[in-house]
């Protein structure tokens, strides 16, 4: 990684940072250690092990040739305690969820390694939190997983996901080169075509939010055996019972918040992760499938159907192809053109879909922190221009772990929003079983 040019994608998320739309990912994971803790202890621990990690000591340095590029280069003043914060809290989840929101509110400093982690101690019956936040330049969700698997104790198959994850350049031939190249083209076109024709002149989404640089979190688990249990009466993936579950959940909180009911689908962007299939240098591996939301359906059971359709149409046409390939084409576009028109571009993220949807993918281990295991895990999704809420999830331990990220201009609170997942979960769950 170290010299290695940023891909167009990866230059893409610097030039989408702002003050109201920092670009970083971020996670919430709380622990449970059998005896009290010293978190001068755990802070000290983290640096040691973030200082063996080479690509947590490298930043963005612009570069002349291309121009408006940037290459990964070692931070020559890095110190890894500098990234490392303690805070004590007295409080249940509301309370962590509170402070973690004014936490991952605070942008970067691009300037050092884009990466910072707090220890928050204090929760009840002893339990302690990781914060951590990863500028989406430096990696994607998978990505993010690799580096907080450095951090925590190091297990056989985390060793082999950390090293995996450094991304090396992939040799190819000239002619494949060139076959590539050709390949690229059309696939290119044909995104750009789709986005296009994808593009909605409706009137303003329910979803929609002026800019705001506030932001307010929510925690929830729902049990896998549940999710499960529903898909297989009705059919589909976990996930696309996860998206049915939400679709329901984003009906409910639309109509709490006093709007009127949807007359048509809400679209989320499903990110994908390419990584299987990509063995470039890009930190971001990246694809994404544009899915209709189906909030004007009454009906919970017909919802996700909708959305297996959906999602069966996008996986259908592979990765590389529709309108939800908006980061593939990112990645092939040059440096320069980001740095002129990608903040325009992200302003008009709205015309294409109304919310980001992302599930990130976690090994089936059980993780700890200085011996402490691992409970809970709530990944938080970068918010996107004029949106009102993100939506991350993460499988662990039986429960599906889902991190809300919302707008603080638009939502006073995400208690609301909570209970509207627990209630659709619950009532598509009755009509299944």
């Amino acid at each position: 990684m170290a010299g290695r040019q940023l891909s167009g994608l990866d230059v893409a998320f610097l030039c989408l940072e702002g003050e109201t739309t920092p670009m970083h990912m971020g996670a919430v994971a709380i622990f449970s250690p059998e005896e009290e803790i010293a978190p001068a202890r755990i802070a000290t621990l983290l640096a040691e092990r973030a200082a063996r990690l080479p690509r947590l000591r490298r930043h963005a340095s612009s570069t002349l040739l291309p121009p408006g590029g940037a290459r990964w280069t070692e931070d020559p003043s890095f110190d890894a305690e500098r990234h490392i914060q303690v805070r004590m809290l007295q409080g249940e989840c509301d309370a962590l969820a509170s402070h973690a929101a004014q936490w991952i509110e605070e942008p970067l400093d691009l300037r050092r390694p884009p990466w910072q982690v707090q220890v928050v101690t204090g929760l009840s019956e002893g339990r302690f939190a990781l914060l951590l936040k990863l500028h989406h330049s430096f990696t994607d969700g998978a990505g993010a997983f690799a580096v907080a698997a450095g951090l925590l104790d190091e297990l056989p198959v985390t060793a082999t996901i950390v090293a995996a994850s450094e991304p090396r350049p992939r040799p190819r031939s000239p002619l494949a080169m060139v076959k590539d190249a050709l390949s690229e083209a059309g696939e290119n076109a044909g995104i750009a075509s789709a986005m296009l024709r994808a593009a909605r002149p409706y009137p303003v989404s329910p979803l929609a939010a002026p800019d705001s640089a506030t932001r307010r979190l929510g925690f929830l688990r729902l049990d896998e055996a549940d999710l499960r249990a529903i898909r297989c009466t009705q059919g589909g993936t976990t996930n696309d019972v996860l998206l049915a579950v939400l679709t329901g959940a984003l009906r409910g909180w639309i109509s709490d918040r006093g709007q009127r009911a949807a007359r048509r689908p809400l679209r989320a962007l499903i990110p994908v992760s390419t990584r299987a299939r990509d063995g470039g240098t890009s930190a971001n591996q990246l694809s994404g499938y544009l899915c209709e939301l189906p909030v004007h359906m009454e009906d919970p059971v017909e919802r996700l159907r909708e959305i297996r359709r959906s999602m069966n149409a996008s996986k259908a046409a592979g990765p590389l192809s529709g309108a939800g390939a908006i980061p593939v084409l990112a990645g092939r576009i040059p440096p320069q053109v980001h740095r002129l028109a990608t903040r325009f571009a992200g302003q008009a993220a709205g015309l294409l879909f109304d919310t980001v949807i992302t599930n990130v993918p976690l090994p089936k281990l059980d993780l700890s922190l200085d011996g402490a295991p691992l409970r809970e895990v709530y990944p938080l999704v970068p918010l996107a221009s004029r949106h009102a809420v993100g939506i991350a999830a993460a499988t662990y331990r039986g429960f599906v772990h889902i991190g809300l990220q919302a707008n603080g201009a638009a939502v006073a609170d995400t208690g609301s929003l909570r209970d509207a997942v627990l209630k659709s979960a619950a009532e598509l769950y009755e009509r299944s079983v």
